[in-house]
């Protein structure tokens, strides 16, 4: 691993001096990196473990600082006479000579791990997904899996979900000279209490990769990168920080504002460009810091102001908030109805979740398991007809209690099921991040750019008299906010209800930032962009529902009878005219066709289809005094 030097000839033993003849020495490339425990899979209490790896001929820069490798070598053990100096007896330090190196894929591969990261889904995994995506109401679903021990914060849960699917990265030219993130970086900000810490440690287990630091124990060095001196060889090393370490992931900053200005503005690099430069030590580099940055910070005096603009309420320069996607005021406001739910939440997660309450309910589960088996097995050697029936009533019976078991201990059900109104598993949900974020590569050739036109002119004019100043860069987290919506449905082209839904949530959290004097203005002028972002099912099914009754209340007429007096009466509606109804509502095809699909469609009306399978009318059957 190093040089060697001979001390005496094996021949004649002189001492020498010894030259080295240079022109018949063999020699070759080597590279010594050092491999390191990934930090979320220590577990607490203990230091990652590390081991070096020396790499030799095509092994040499095949990874960077901050990516998950898998190597297989020999491992070997060197005697040191540093260590054997300063300790006082014999040491020996091991070693790895690397025989082959690969990039594990999905977490940090790149376009490698998109190519042969899929072998972590099955393919009965993959079915399970597109037929999640393709179900209109998957948003929903998502936001109820999205953190489901903390209550409420709708609009959190949204944009966490947003940051861990992410938008599309686009190189300009092709030859990296340009370079636009895809990453959504998020803000928190408010009042104590409010669970911003939690929504971090949600995140630092949901995410694929992710890593979680202070901003009380994080540096700048700590954050980006670092070079130091070797003890034994002398040679400087560069080691990787916590934005390198999560390339292709998440970073997560808790108590962002207690970082000083000086550690702050060394991430301003890694956040826009999602590169860091060292040029230290001989050694001048580039690393990737392609992650999400998601932070969480306290307002000035613990807590928020809504009086002041946003940026007289934190302790942040301008331009690195411009480089936060996504800005959250977390306020605790004081409201009986909301108060009181929380806290009926909040008793019954402490219950729910009490490791008494858990053994207890699973002694029972396994007593009525148990029980079910022994009558099951009665049941096959039973010979009377009247005792089979009693046994089968109680399977019946305990079945039932078993089902039921959940609900009375208040315990959160989980299925795939969309249409209820419980959470995905969250194995199920990461899955589901995992396939969009990395399978799902969605264009805005699609989208109404002249919307996101309109909303980031007017919002320039609103900029200029007070509050957070508006650049191009949140015109471009339009655009990323439109692809990640796009991810949600598993879209290979964003529509035009995702850029819909990406302005009416951006002017929501840039409406949260604005000082309260100026925010009810601004909210009437920005109404018809905000109402946008609302479920049209229900409002298609309103409209529908009244032309249905219009229908029948003209059928009557004809007939010369009253609602009490008429029978029953078929009212059918051509789909031409639904799909007229949508249009006149700024409604496309593809919403009226998951209108068909939904449940709320089913239980009110029949779809007619005609030979080719194409929708053709609907049918209403309607009862007197129904």
């Amino acid at each position: 691993d190093r040089e060697a030097k001979v001390s005496q000839c094996p021949s004649c033993h002189s001492k020498g001096p010894f030259k080295i003849n240079m022109s018949l020495t063999e020699y070759r490339n080597h590279q010594t990196i050092v491999l390191q425990e990934p930090p979320g899979k220590v577990p607490p209490g203990r230091l990652p473990r590390s081991v070096e790896v020396v790499l030799t001929y095509d092994l040499i820069d095949r990874a960077k600082p901050g990516e998950e490798v898998e190597v297989t070598g020999v491992y070997k053990n060197t005697f040191d006479p540093v260590l054997n100096n300063k300790q006082g007896f014999p040491v020996f330090t091991t070693i790895l000579h690397a025989n082959n190196l690969c990039r594990r894929s999905g977490a940090a591969a790149g376009s490698e791990g998109l190519s042969s990261g899929g072998g972590r889904l099955s393919d009965e995994d993959r079915k399970k997904i597109m037929e999640l995506g393709q179900h209109p109401n998957i948003k929903r679903k998502l936001l109820q899996s999205i953190a489901p021990s903390i209550h409420g914060r709708e609009d959190i849960k949204l944009g966490l979900l947003l940051s861990l699917l992410g938008g599309v990265p686009k190189d300009i030219g092709g030859d990296r000279s340009h370079r636009i993130r895809g990453d959504i970086n998020v803000l928190l900000v408010g009042d104590p209490g409010c669970a911003k810490s939690q929504f971090l440690k949600y995140v630092e287990i949901t995410a694929d990769r992710a890593v979680f630091t202070t901003g009380r124990g994080s540096t700048a060095v700590g954050l980006t990168a670092s070079v130091q001196k070797d003890a034994v060889t002398g040679d400087f090393t560069l080691e990787g920080g916590a934005l390198v370490i999560a390339d292709k992931g998440v970073c997560l900053i808790d108590e962002f504002d207690k970082m000083s200005d000086q550690d702050r503005t060394s991430i301003h690099e890694a956040m826009e460009q999602q590169t860091i430069s060292i040029a230290k030590g001989g050694i001048v580099a580039t690393l990737s810091a392609r992650c999400s940055i998601i932070a969480a910070a306290n307002p000035i005096g613990g807590r928020y102001d809504p009086s002041l603009p946003f940026d007289s309420n934190v302790n942040l320069t301008t331009p690195i908030l411009s480089r936060f996607d996504l800005l959250f005021v977390v306020r605790d406001e004081i409201n009986p109805e909301n108060d009181e739910r929380l806290a009926s939440f909040i008793c019954n997660s402490h219950y729910k979740n009490h490791p008494q309450t858990r053994s207890d309910a699973a002694n029972e589960k396994n007593k009525r398991e148990k029980r079910i088996a022994d009558l099951r097995h009665a049941y096959q050697f039973a010979e009377d007809d009247e005792v089979r029936e009693q046994i089968a009533n109680q399977v019946g019976e305990l079945t039932a209690e078993e089902n039921g078991a959940g609900a009375r201990e208040h315990a959160v059900i989980e299925d795939t099921n969309c249409a209820s109104p419980n959470p995905l598993p969250q194995s199920v949900l990461k899955q589901y991040i995992y396939y969009a974020r990395n399978f799902c590569q969605p264009r805005v050739t699609h989208i109404d750019d002249h919307l996101i036109t309109r909303v980031y002119t007017e919002l320039r004019q609103e900029s200029k008299q007070g509050g957070l100043p508006i650049t191009v860069r949140h015109m471009e987290s339009l655009i990323r906010l439109t692809e990640a919506n796009a991810r949600i449905h598993l879209r290979n082209y964003a529509t035009e209800e995702d850029t819909k839904a990406a302005v009416a949530f951006f002017l929501r959290c840039f409406l949260q930032t604005q000082k309260y004097s100026a925010r009810t203005a601004l909210n009437s002028k920005f109404r018809r962009y905000l109402d946008a972002d609302k479920d049209p099912l229900p409002l298609l099914h309103f409209t529908v529902q009244n032309l249905m009754n219009q229908t029948r209340q003209f059928e009557w007429q004809l007939r010369g009878a009253s609602a009490e007096d008429a029978g029953p009466l078929v009212v059918e509606l051509e789909c031409a005219e639904v799909i007229s109804l949508a249009a006149t509502l700024t409604l496309g095809n593809d919403v009226v066709q998951n209108y068909y699909n939904s449940d709320l469609f089913k239980q009110a009306f029949t779809l007619i289809l005609n030979r080719d399978g194409i929708p053709e009318k609907i049918v209403q059957h309607q009862l007197p005094n129904a």
